[in-house]
Protein backbone atom coordinates (compact mmCIF):
# COMPACT_ATOMS: atom_id res chain seq x y z
CA UNK A 1 0.00 0.00 0.00
CA UNK A 2 2.76 2.67 0.53
CA UNK A 3 4.07 2.01 -2.84
CA UNK A 4 0.66 3.58 -3.82
CA UNK A 5 0.96 6.53 -1.66
CA UNK A 6 4.12 7.07 -3.46
CA UNK A 7 2.74 7.87 -6.65
CA UNK A 8 3.30 11.21 -7.78
CA UNK A 9 -0.07 11.66 -9.44
CA UNK A 10 -1.88 10.15 -6.06
CA UNK A 11 0.71 12.11 -3.52
CA UNK A 12 -0.12 15.63 -5.53
CA UNK A 13 -3.27 15.20 -6.96
CA UNK A 14 -5.80 12.53 -5.94
CA UNK A 15 -5.43 13.20 -2.23
CA UNK A 16 -5.14 16.99 -1.97
CA UNK A 17 -8.57 16.56 -4.18
CA UNK A 18 -10.30 14.15 -2.04
CA UNK A 19 -10.03 15.99 0.81
CA UNK A 20 -10.93 19.43 -0.01
CA UNK A 21 -14.22 17.04 -1.72
CA UNK A 22 -14.88 15.56 1.79
CA UNK A 23 -14.31 18.49 3.46
CA UNK A 24 -16.48 20.43 0.98
CA UNK A 25 -19.09 17.53 1.19
CA UNK A 26 -19.46 18.23 5.12
CA UNK A 27 -19.50 22.02 5.37
CA UNK A 28 -22.73 21.76 2.51
CA UNK A 29 -24.74 19.72 4.26
CA UNK A 30 -23.66 21.47 8.01
CA UNK A 31 -24.80 24.48 6.51
CA UNK A 32 -27.82 22.71 4.86
CA UNK A 33 -29.23 21.84 8.13
CA UNK A 34 -28.56 24.68 9.72
CA UNK A 35 -30.21 26.75 7.31
CA UNK A 36 -33.70 24.83 7.62
CA UNK A 37 -33.41 25.77 10.98
CA UNK A 38 -32.91 29.78 10.77
CA UNK A 39 -29.26 28.71 12.49
CA UNK A 40 -27.79 30.06 9.83
CA UNK A 41 -28.19 33.80 10.59
CA UNK A 42 -26.70 33.18 14.23
CA UNK A 43 -23.47 31.57 12.71
CA UNK A 44 -23.13 34.30 10.56
CA UNK A 45 -23.63 36.55 13.99
CA UNK A 46 -20.69 34.48 14.94
CA UNK A 47 -18.56 35.33 11.83
CA UNK A 48 -18.86 38.99 12.43
CA UNK A 49 -17.61 38.20 15.72
CA UNK A 50 -14.53 36.51 14.59
CA UNK A 51 -13.87 39.36 12.28
CA UNK A 52 -13.94 41.62 14.60
CA UNK A 53 -11.20 39.62 16.72
CA UNK A 54 -8.86 39.43 13.86
CA UNK A 55 -9.38 43.11 13.14
CA UNK A 56 -8.40 44.05 16.82
CA UNK A 57 -5.88 41.59 16.66
CA UNK A 58 -4.10 42.52 14.05
CA UNK A 59 -4.27 46.44 14.81
CA UNK A 60 -3.40 45.44 18.37
CA UNK A 61 -6.75 47.19 19.76
CA UNK A 62 -5.96 45.42 23.73
CA UNK A 63 -9.27 46.82 25.41
CA UNK A 64 -11.47 45.35 22.50
CA UNK A 65 -8.82 41.78 22.62
CA UNK A 66 -9.28 41.94 26.24
CA UNK A 67 -13.39 42.09 26.39
CA UNK A 68 -13.31 39.41 23.53
CA UNK A 69 -10.92 36.71 25.45
CA UNK A 70 -13.50 37.69 28.24
CA UNK A 71 -16.61 37.21 26.56
CA UNK A 72 -15.23 34.15 24.53
CA UNK A 73 -15.97 31.19 26.54
CA UNK A 74 -19.28 32.27 27.32
CA UNK A 75 -19.65 32.61 23.53
CA UNK A 76 -18.84 29.01 22.51
CA UNK A 77 -21.11 27.50 25.57
CA UNK A 78 -23.60 29.62 24.35
CA UNK A 79 -23.32 28.20 20.69
CA UNK A 80 -23.39 24.67 21.95
CA UNK A 81 -26.58 25.00 23.76
CA UNK A 82 -28.42 27.11 20.64
CA UNK A 83 -27.33 24.59 18.47
CA UNK A 84 -27.64 21.33 20.37
CA UNK A 85 -30.52 20.03 18.06
CA UNK A 86 -28.44 21.15 14.86
CA UNK A 87 -25.37 19.54 16.22
CA UNK A 88 -27.58 16.28 16.87
CA UNK A 89 -29.18 15.98 13.90
CA UNK A 90 -25.71 16.23 11.95
CA UNK A 91 -24.15 13.82 14.57
CA UNK A 92 -27.11 11.79 13.19
CA UNK A 93 -26.78 11.93 9.60
CA UNK A 94 -23.35 10.81 9.35
CA UNK A 95 -23.87 7.58 11.59
CA UNK A 96 -26.84 7.22 8.62
CA UNK A 97 -24.20 7.95 6.00
CA UNK A 98 -26.93 10.88 4.78
CA UNK A 99 -23.94 13.87 5.32
CA UNK A 100 -22.34 12.30 2.14
CA UNK A 101 -25.90 11.81 0.04
CA UNK A 102 -25.96 15.02 -2.39
CA UNK A 103 -28.83 13.94 -3.78
CA UNK A 104 -31.83 15.45 -1.35
CA UNK A 105 -34.16 12.51 0.32
CA UNK A 106 -37.07 15.21 0.82
CA UNK A 107 -40.19 13.78 -1.22
CA UNK A 108 -41.19 16.39 -4.24
CA UNK A 109 -43.86 17.83 -3.02
CA UNK A 110 -47.60 16.58 -4.50
CA UNK A 111 -48.71 19.66 -6.33
CA UNK A 112 -51.18 17.37 -8.23
CA UNK A 113 -52.56 16.63 -4.32
CA UNK A 114 -53.23 20.22 -3.58
CA UNK A 115 -54.33 21.01 -6.28
CA UNK A 116 -57.43 18.66 -6.50
CA UNK A 117 -58.20 19.66 -2.80
CA UNK A 118 -57.71 22.98 -3.83
CA UNK A 119 -60.47 22.38 -6.56
CA UNK A 120 -62.98 20.43 -3.91
CA UNK A 121 -62.69 23.24 -1.40
CA UNK A 122 -63.60 25.86 -4.23
CA UNK A 123 -67.05 24.26 -5.03
CA UNK A 124 -67.84 24.26 -1.13
CA UNK A 125 -67.07 27.82 -0.91
CA UNK A 126 -64.30 27.04 1.16
CA UNK A 127 -61.42 29.22 2.07
CA UNK A 128 -57.73 27.64 2.84
CA UNK A 129 -53.91 29.09 3.00
CA UNK A 130 -51.58 26.42 1.83
CA UNK A 131 -48.10 27.78 2.52
CA UNK A 132 -44.86 25.32 0.20
CA UNK A 133 -41.73 26.09 1.97
CA UNK A 134 -38.67 26.33 0.22
CA UNK A 135 -35.16 27.10 1.53
CA UNK A 136 -35.96 29.61 4.40
CA UNK A 137 -37.15 27.14 7.47
CA UNK A 138 -40.37 28.04 8.75
CA UNK A 139 -40.06 26.62 12.51
CA UNK A 140 -41.32 29.98 13.57
CA UNK A 141 -44.58 29.32 11.84
CA UNK A 142 -45.42 26.16 12.32
CA UNK A 143 -44.22 26.64 16.19
CA UNK A 144 -47.17 28.98 16.31
CA UNK A 145 -49.88 25.82 14.99
CA UNK A 146 -50.21 21.93 15.61
CA UNK A 147 -47.42 19.94 14.33
CA UNK A 148 -48.87 17.05 11.80
CA UNK A 149 -46.05 15.51 10.18
CA UNK A 150 -48.23 13.67 7.84
CA UNK A 151 -48.25 12.05 4.55
CA UNK A 152 -49.46 15.00 2.03
CA UNK A 153 -52.96 14.05 0.65
CA UNK A 154 -55.90 15.35 -1.42
CA UNK A 155 -58.01 13.70 1.59
CA UNK A 156 -55.99 15.20 4.34
CA UNK A 157 -56.07 19.03 3.15
CA UNK A 158 -59.89 18.78 2.22
CA UNK A 159 -60.63 17.25 5.69
CA UNK A 160 -58.42 20.20 7.08
CA UNK A 161 -59.98 23.33 5.82
CA UNK A 162 -63.55 21.50 4.71
CA UNK A 163 -64.78 21.59 8.14
CA UNK A 164 -65.26 23.92 11.13
CA UNK A 165 -62.42 22.77 13.22
CA UNK A 166 -59.86 24.52 15.27
CA UNK A 167 -57.58 24.26 12.40
CA UNK A 168 -59.22 25.46 9.52
CA UNK A 169 -58.51 28.90 9.68
CA UNK A 170 -55.21 28.78 9.84
CA UNK A 171 -52.31 27.76 7.30
CA UNK A 172 -51.11 24.86 6.39
CA UNK A 173 -47.04 24.36 5.98
CA UNK A 174 -45.87 21.73 3.34
CA UNK A 175 -42.59 20.59 2.83
CA UNK A 176 -41.05 17.33 1.29
CA UNK A 177 -43.93 15.83 0.62
CA UNK A 178 -45.49 15.96 3.94
CA UNK A 179 -48.33 18.48 6.14
CA UNK A 180 -46.03 19.71 8.79
CA UNK A 181 -48.47 21.49 10.63
CA UNK A 182 -51.86 22.99 10.14
CA UNK A 183 -53.53 25.97 12.30
CA UNK A 184 -50.67 28.15 11.50
CA UNK A 185 -50.75 31.86 12.53
CA UNK A 186 -49.40 34.45 9.75
CA UNK A 187 -48.21 37.79 9.64
CA UNK A 188 -50.70 40.13 7.82
CA UNK A 189 -49.21 42.27 5.65
CA UNK A 190 -49.66 45.98 5.76
CA UNK A 191 -49.50 46.90 1.94
CA UNK A 192 -51.01 50.69 2.23
CA UNK A 193 -52.08 50.25 -1.71
CA UNK A 194 -53.16 46.49 -0.88
CA UNK A 195 -56.97 46.13 -2.30
CA UNK A 196 -59.29 47.09 -0.05
CA UNK A 197 -61.35 43.84 -1.37
CA UNK A 198 -58.67 41.53 -0.21
CA UNK A 199 -59.57 39.92 3.18
CA UNK A 200 -57.17 38.57 6.00
CA UNK A 201 -56.52 35.47 4.52
CA UNK A 202 -54.95 36.96 1.45
CA UNK A 203 -53.03 39.76 3.69
CA UNK A 204 -51.53 36.85 5.55
CA UNK A 205 -50.61 34.76 2.86
CA UNK A 206 -49.19 38.62 1.01
CA UNK A 207 -47.31 38.70 5.11
CA UNK A 208 -45.93 35.41 4.98
CA UNK A 209 -44.23 35.57 0.99
CA UNK A 210 -42.82 39.23 2.32
CA UNK A 211 -41.17 38.04 5.05
CA UNK A 212 -39.81 34.33 3.50
CA UNK A 213 -39.76 32.99 0.69
CA UNK A 214 -41.92 30.64 0.71
CA UNK A 215 -44.74 30.26 -1.64
CA UNK A 216 -48.09 30.55 -0.74
CA UNK A 217 -51.19 29.16 -2.02
CA UNK A 218 -55.10 31.48 -0.97
CA UNK A 219 -58.56 29.93 -1.87
CA UNK A 220 -61.08 32.77 -0.94
CA UNK A 221 -63.74 31.62 0.77
CA UNK A 222 -66.17 34.15 -0.48
CA UNK A 223 -64.93 34.01 -4.40
CA UNK A 224 -63.58 30.38 -4.60
CA UNK A 225 -60.92 32.53 -6.45
CA UNK A 226 -57.40 30.98 -6.25
CA UNK A 227 -54.09 33.05 -5.75
CA UNK A 228 -50.42 32.34 -5.32
CA UNK A 229 -48.27 34.80 -3.31
CA UNK A 230 -44.33 34.54 -3.75
CA UNK A 231 -41.47 37.35 -3.15
CA UNK A 232 -43.72 39.61 -1.84
CA UNK A 233 -46.11 39.84 -4.70
CA UNK A 234 -49.68 38.30 -4.79
CA UNK A 235 -51.40 36.99 -8.02
CA UNK A 236 -55.17 37.28 -7.83
CA UNK A 237 -57.53 35.22 -9.45
CA UNK A 238 -55.18 32.37 -11.14
CA UNK A 239 -56.69 29.66 -13.15
CA UNK A 240 -55.64 26.21 -12.06
CA UNK A 241 -53.30 25.40 -15.02
CA UNK A 242 -51.31 28.81 -13.63
CA UNK A 243 -51.20 28.06 -10.23
CA UNK A 244 -49.68 24.20 -11.69
CA UNK A 245 -47.02 25.98 -13.67
CA UNK A 246 -46.06 28.19 -11.50
CA UNK A 247 -45.70 26.07 -8.59
CA UNK A 248 -43.98 23.49 -10.53
CA UNK A 249 -41.30 26.00 -11.76
CA UNK A 250 -41.01 27.78 -8.35
CA UNK A 251 -40.52 24.61 -6.33
CA UNK A 252 -37.71 23.61 -9.12
CA UNK A 253 -39.71 20.18 -10.33
CA UNK A 254 -37.87 18.51 -13.24
CA UNK A 255 -40.14 19.18 -16.28
CA UNK A 256 -40.48 15.38 -16.93
CA UNK A 257 -41.57 14.96 -13.71
CA UNK A 258 -45.44 12.80 -13.48
CA UNK A 259 -46.35 12.76 -10.14
CA UNK A 260 -49.10 10.24 -8.93
CA UNK A 261 -51.88 12.48 -7.14
CA UNK A 262 -52.15 11.12 -3.84
CA UNK A 263 -55.58 10.80 -2.09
Amino acid sequence: MNWFSEITIVREVIRPLLDILLLAIIIYKTYSILEESRAIQLIKGAVIILLIYAVAYFLKLNTMLWILQMLAPGIFIGLAIVFQPELRKIFTSIGRGEIFNLQSRSKPFMVESVLNAVEILSKMRRGALIIFSRKVGLKHITDTGTKINADLSTNLISTIFSHDTALHDGAVIVAGGKVIAAGCFLPLANEPDLQKSLGTRHRAGLGMASESDAVVLILSEETGAKSLAYDGTIYYDLEIDEIRRELKKLLQFPEDLKEEPSA
